[in-house]
C-alpha cells in the first residue's frame, strides 16, 4: 500500500499511500497520531465501526490507539499523503472536538507572511493534539528568507519552483516531498505563473503564520513575538 517516500524528521513521518480497489489491510496508529490528505480518487475510511467518505482534498485524523482501512473506489482508486506524528506530549494543548474529515474547501482561508494563504485542516480544535495540518498558497511574489520554531514536512501538491537554504537551491514540484527541521533558514519559491499549493504538516501546533526573520524578528503581524536564541522549539 505504501507508495512512493517515506521520511522520518523528528517526529514526523511523510508517506504516499495508494489504496487499490476494495479494502486496504489494517493499520494501525500505535501511540502515534496520523492525518491523511487525499491526492485523488475516491473512497471510504472505516474506523471505530463507522465509515467516512473520502473524497479529494479531503483530510483525515487518526488518533492514539486506532486502528483502520481504506477503502477505494474501483472506478477511482485512493492516493493519499499520510504523515504518522509522534506521540502526544503532556504540555501539549487539550484537544478540542474529535472531527474525523474535513473538507479543505470547508476551511476558512487566512493571511501569512508576504501575500500568501493558508486553510488549517486539522489542529487541537478539532481533535489532533500534536501538530497542525494544512495546505498552503504560495503565489508567484517571492517571500523573503525566514524561518519557523517548529518542525514541518511539506508535500507540494501544483506548481513548480525552488526549496532555497542556505547557499542550495533544490527545484521542486508536484509531488516533490520536503523535510524542514526547525529554525532552518529558508524560502520556498514559486517560479511558476500560478499559484503554487502544498500541503504539509508541522509539529508542535501552532499557526502557520508564525514565521520570523534571519535577525528573529516576526516576519509576520500575528506571529509571536521575537524568537531569539533562547527560544527553542519542543
Amino acid at each position: 500500500m505504501p507508495d512512493g517516500i517515506a521520511q522520518g524528521l523528528l517526529g514526523l513521518e511523510q508517506t504516499v499511500l495508494a489504496c487499490g480497489p476494495g479494502r486496504s489491510p489494517t493499520r494501525a496508529t500505535g501511540a502515534d497520531e496520523e492525518v491523511l490528505f487525499v491526492l485523488e480518487g475516491h473512497g471510504w475510511l472505516h474506523v471505530a465501526g463507522e465509515a467516512h467518505e473520502l473524497a479529494p482534498e479531503s483530510g483525515a485524523y487518526l488518533a492514539p490507539g486506532e486502528e483502520y482501512e481504506l477503502e477505494s473506489d474501483p472506478v477511482a482508486p485512493l492516493r493519499a499523503v499520510a504523515v504518522r506524528i509522534a506521540p502526544p506530549d503532556p504540555s501539549d494543548v487539550a484537544p478540542g472536538p474529535r472531527c474525523v474529515v474535513r473538507r479543505l474547501e470547508d476551511q476558512q482561508a487566512e493571511d501569512a507572511t508576504a501575500e500568501r494563504e493558508f486553510r488549517v485542516i486539522a489542529d487541537p480544535s478539532s481533535g489532533l493534539r500534536r501538530a497542525t495540518h494544512f495546505v498552503g498558497y504560495i503565489p508567484t511574489t517571492r517571500a523573503p528568507n525566514h524561518f519557523h520554531t517548529y518542525d514541518e514536512v511539506i508535500y507540494v501538491l501544483d506548481g513548480h519552483g525552488a526549496f532555497h537554504t542556505g547557499a542550495t537551491s533544490t527545484p521542486v514540484g508536484p509531488g516533490s516531498s520536503i523535510e524542514l527541521p526547525a529554525r532552518t533558514v529558508h524560502c520556498l519559491e514559486n517560479t511558476g505563473k500560478e499559484t503554487m499549493r502544498v500541503v504539509a504538516v508541522f509539529r508542535p501546533a501552532g499557526s502557520p503564520s508564525a514565521a520570523y526573520y534571519p535577525d528573529g524578528t516576526p516576519a509576520y503581524v500575528r506571529a509571536p513575538g521575537p524568537a531569539g536564541p533562547d527560544r527553542k522549539a519542543s
